[in-house]
Order: C-alpha cells, then structure tokens, then sequence
C-alpha cells in the first residue's frame, strides 16, 4: 500500500458568474454516469457564463447532446434524437445544437456529413470547445477551470442537489474485444489527488451529501501519478472531509480489487456497504475471449471477501450474454455463477457488435431470439434472487438518503443501494430518514419514516 499523500486543503470557491444574459440551454444524456458528470459540468459553465437551464429544447439557445454508443440501442438513441432536432433547427436556425460524447471521437468529419444542421462537434470533456457557442466562455477562462462537475443542479432540470458524480480517472488500458470505450476515451489519465480532494469539499460544501467518484476503471486510479497514491489512498482523504455523509465509486475491474481497497471500505465512515464489480460472463473460456484477464473464481473470491469484511454488503454486476461462439453450456455457467453468489443487481445486456473493436471481426453468430432467451432467462432468474433477497427485508428499518419524489411519494436509497419509497408529509429532500420496511418487491422496497429526520 502506498503512503498516504498530502493533503493541501483549499477554501470553498466562489464562483464569479457573469449576470443572467436571457438565454437557457437544454442539455440530453445517455449512457453512464461519467456522461453525466460531463454533463454537469457543461451545465455549471453555461450557468457560470449567465445561461439558464431549461427542460424544454424549443425554448433553448443551446442544445446539447451527450452521446454513448457501447450498445448500438444507445447509438440508435441518439442518431434518433439528432434526426428529431432538423424540425427545430429549421424553426429557430440561431438555436445552437452540440454534439458530444463517445459518438464523435474519431468521427467528426463522418457526422458533419451524417448530421449537419449540428453546429458543434467536441470529443468527450473537452469543455474548452463549448466557447464556438457560448462566446462568454471565453472571458472566464481561469473561474471555469475551478468548477466542479457539479455546481447547484437545484436550478438544473432533473436534478435534486443530494447526490453527485465526481470523475477521478479517464479512459481505459484494457482492450476488452467487445468495447469501444478505450478507442473513445483513451489511455488511463488520474486527475491530480489534492483537485479531486478539492472538488469534493467544494461540492460537500453546497449540501451534496453522498458523492460517488468515477472512471471507466476507477480502482486502476492513482497508478500514473507521481507517488502513486491508490484508490484506498483517496477514500480515506475524502471520507473525512465536513458534511459528506456517503461515499461510493464505480466502475471497478476484479484484477484491479485489492484486499487494500476493500478493507478500506469496510473501516471507513462513509463508504457505502455496496460493490459494483462487473464480471460479464460466468465461463472463463468466455472471459478470455472477452480479453477480461480475470476468471470466474477470482470475480468469485472478490465478492466473497467483500461479503467477509462487510457482513450485509450488496453486491451489482454486469452481464452481457450472446457474445460470439457463447454456447448454451458457456451461457449456463453464467447462469450457474449468478444464482450462486445471487448478486442485488444484475446489469444486462444482449451483445451488440461495436465496429472498430476486436469483437467486431468475428462472425456474430448467436441469433438474435437466442440472445433475446438468453436475457430473459437472467432476468427471471434475477427476479426470483431479488425476490428473496427483499422478502428478507420486510420489517427491518435502513437509513435512507432522500433524494427526491416519485409520483407523490419520497424516494430514496439505503446505503446498500437498494431503492426505497415513502409517504411522509414532511420535506425531506437531501434528509437522512430512517424507514422501515412494510412491503417489498423484486427492484425496490417501500416503507414508513421511523424517526426524526437528520
């Protein structure tokens, strides 16, 4: 384990924003939470520079779009939204339409042709481009280069002021045959410990009171940096930082889930009993295809040690069933894995070949109704799992973080992870509430506030 690094603690920023100019800007997203972190901080420059978010695109001066194309539903999503938007550039020609994300590295020149009533192409966090539309960028320079990835999302649509993604690590030096996120987002690149250590206390400063820290590998952070502070290094700097009640991260490889990073959750304040770990298939013939340079026994292991340091700890993964050459025997060690180690959450998808990645030179052999079986098969097996799992639940009380309603009733997670609603006539919103379970479901509990709220 590396020594822990030092720590230079700086005053809460204040930010310098330029008056309200009139004009609003609209932002869409799809795919993972580093795309929203993106997104925030495109929303925090524009409100820094006078623009006012909006929930409606015909009433924007700026639309953006925030793209994710690691499944082709998600890329279809999105060349679906941009298809849409023609009608309203043709309505409002000053309006400027943005595209960015992993759709637009290495292709700007093929979407200039593809879409071109879009005005500006940038690749993914490079926020500087935004300035080709929003000219008062350019006179803040220095306070943008200090906002955090979130700032008042009370006045950004959608958004509750609770929780907030902060990116630690970019990109990803693995080259998994089947994602196109290394060619998207490049080589690994951690951000400096004391700016992350910084972001946080500004953005706990503002009432955030659970923040999850991101990357494409987040427990790889650390290891280009000088001194190579670890992942653990940086969950014991944040967990003591004034106000901030929960910390998470994702998205972790198994071979990168050291004992180190594990035993830190478990002995810190604020880490959340919750491991996100995906394994992708549960045959090692599979996973070798998949290039993922782990097998099922050490994914296995990981989630068993994880369980034995943090007795209650959920557990979410990720499956992609159909990848090429997966025979039915392949598939049912999937199967099999899950309803042993019988995870919280299974993330799942049906393989999708992504052109330019390795996968996507093979024959993609699985028929789509096998695929389609495939899925429905983990997800009824996973609705049988988690109707245990919560059935096991009812009459127990958890602490809630309340981020928010849903059609009239409170909403929120329990630290595990696990989604929580309730009446209550009180406002609650950003409040720690103790709830306990009166009725349970395979995907979510519902309850009755125990206790005062803090």
């Amino acid at each position: 384990m590396s020594s822990k690094p030092t720590i230079t603690l700086t005053p809460q920023y204040t930010p310098q924003r330029l008056p309200p100019n009139g004009k609003h800007f609209h932002i869409w997203t799809i795919g993972c939470q580093m795309n929203e972190a993106d997104s925030a901080k495109i929303a925090a420059m524009l409100q820094e520079a006078g623009y006012q978010p909006t929930e409606d695109e015909q009433d924007a001066d700026i639309v953006v779009l925030n793209s994710c194309v690691v499944r082709q539903a998600a890329e279809d999503k999105v060349a679906g939204k941009l298809n849409s938007l023609v009608r309203l550039k043709r309505q409002h020609p000053d309006v400027s339409l943005v595209l960015t994300g992993c759709m637009v590295t290495r292709q700007q020149e093929k979407l200039r042709e593809t879409f071109p009533h879009v005005d500006l192409f940038f690749d993914p966090s490079d926020f500087a481009k935004m300035q080709a539309v929003a000219p008062e960028l350019a006179e803040m320079e220095d306070d943008l280069a200090q906002l955090p990835h979130y700032y008042q999302p009370e006045t950004a649509p959608g958004a509750s002021g609770v929780t907030a993604y902060v990116p630690i690590i970019y990109g990803c030096n693995f080259v998994c045959s089947y994602c196109i996120v290394p060619y998207r987002r490049g080589k690994e690149r951690s951000r400096p410990f004391d700016e992350i250590v910084t972001e946080v206390e500004r953005i706990a400063a503002t009432g955030v009171r659970e923040v999850t820290l991101l990357g494409q590998t987040v427990n790889a952070y650390g290891h280009d940096l000088p001194g190579t502070p670890s992942l653990a290094d940086l969950l014991r700097a944040v967990d003591q930082i004034r106000g901030l009640e929960r910390l998470r991260f994702l998205t972790s490889h198994p071979k990168y889930m050291g004992d180190d990073i594990i035993d830190t959750m478990a002995e810190l304040r604020t880490t959340c009993e919750h491991m996100n770990l995906p394994v992708q298939a549960g045959d090692n013939e599979v996973l070798r295809r998949m290039r993922r340079t782990y097998s099922r026994d050490l994914w296995r292991e990981r989630i068993a040690y994880t369980r034995e340091k943090m007795p209650g700890v959920t557990v979410a993964t990720d499956i992609i069933v159909g990848f090429p050459g997966e025979t039915e025997a392949q598939f049912m060690q999937t199967y099999d894995l899950l309803e042993e180690v019988k995870c919280d959450k299974v993330h799942l998808a049906m393989y999708s070949p992504r052109p330019g990645t390795l996968s996507a030179r093979w024959e993609d052999d699985i028929p789509h109704e096998e695929k389609l079986r495939r899925h429905q098969a983990i997800e009824k097996l996973q609705e049988r799992l988690c109707t245990e799992i919560n059935g096991r639940r009812l009459g127990e009380t958890y602490e809630v973080l309340v981020e928010g309603k849903s059609k009239g009733r409170w909403t929120g997670r329990t630290r595990g992870n696990t989604l929580v609603h309730f009446d209550d006539d009180r406002d609650l919103l950003g409040k720690l509430v103790d709830v306990r379970i009166t009725r349970t479901s395979p995907w979510f509990l519902m309850g009755e506030a125990a206790g005062a709220p803090r």
